[in-house]
Parts: C-alpha cells; structure tokens; sequence
C-alpha cells in the first residue's frame, strides 16, 4: 500500500532518496555532474514529499519556489525496484497539489536527455517542453517543462 508524507528536507528519508538520487545522476550525467549538482541542494527545500509502500520509504520529490506564481518541481526520486507502479506519478500528482495550496497557478522542472523515463513521466503528466529556462538556457543535456495547475 502507498502512502505519501509531506516534509521538509531535513527528513532523513527524503535526504537518503535524495543521496540515492545523486548517485543516479552521477552516473547518468558523467562529467557534467557536477554542473548540475550545484543547483540541486537541498538545505533551503521547505516542501518535500516521501513515498512509503507498506510503511517502507521508496521515494520522494519536492517543490521549491521559482517566481511568484511558479514553484519547481526538484528531486524526484523512486528506489528502481519501485518504478513502474504509479510511485512517481503519485508523488508528482500530490507535489502539484501542494504547490495550488501555496497559491502557485504553474509548475516548471528540468530534466535530462539521459532520463528518458522521467521526460516519460512529466510528459504522460500533461507538462509540455518550453525553451530551457535559467541556469538551463543553452545547456543542450537539460530538457525544460511546464504545467499549468488549475
């Protein structure tokens, strides 16, 4: 059975999915790793989501704020034994939630090229690719997206 908590990124499970993350990453981005990994940092993120199936963390993601009436979708996150039940989408559906509760109207994230089954994700999700946004713009690795919330 899943269920979802809201937290904050001192939670020691959102922060242990988030080191499993990393470790994905780091090998998925190679070289640029380290590009990237600046911009992920977790000590500041006030709205995190973990994933427990049958009381058992296995996965997470957060929002941040981006603009006032756009948050970021950052750190999403399912343990690879979990993916494919609907864990991901769960957390995004919850994290988007979330995000009208604080009064946001949008959702905007970036991913990479070299995750294929997130851009999946996000797409199947109803976000759509923008030009890439920010620390992104010109980074030919990031893919951009957006969400109108209702």
């Amino acid at each position: 059975m899943l269920t979802l908590r809201k937290t904050t990124s001192a939670d020691a499970d959102f922060q242990e999915h988030v080191a499993l993350l990393d470790q994905d990453l780091a090998i998925r981005d190679g070289a640029e790793h380290a590009f990237y990994a600046q911009f992920n940092k977790i000590d500041l993120i006030q709205h995190a989501v973990v994933a427990y199936w049958n009381d058992q963390p296995v996965g997470c993601g957060a929002i941040k704020k981006y603009d006032e009436t756009t948050s970021e979708v950052k750190r999403m996150f399912v343990r690879p034994e979990f993916r494919g039940q609907g864990v991901a989408g769960a957390v995004l559906r919850e994290l988007e939630q979330w995000a009208q509760d604080l009064g946001y109207t949008a959702c905007v994230l970036e991913t990479g090229k070299k995750q294929p089954e997130a851009i999946r994700l996000y797409e199947k999700s109803q976000y759509a690719r923008i030009p890439n946004y920010g620390q992104y713009a010109g980074v030919e690795n990031s893919v951009c997206l957006h969400k109108a919330l209702r």
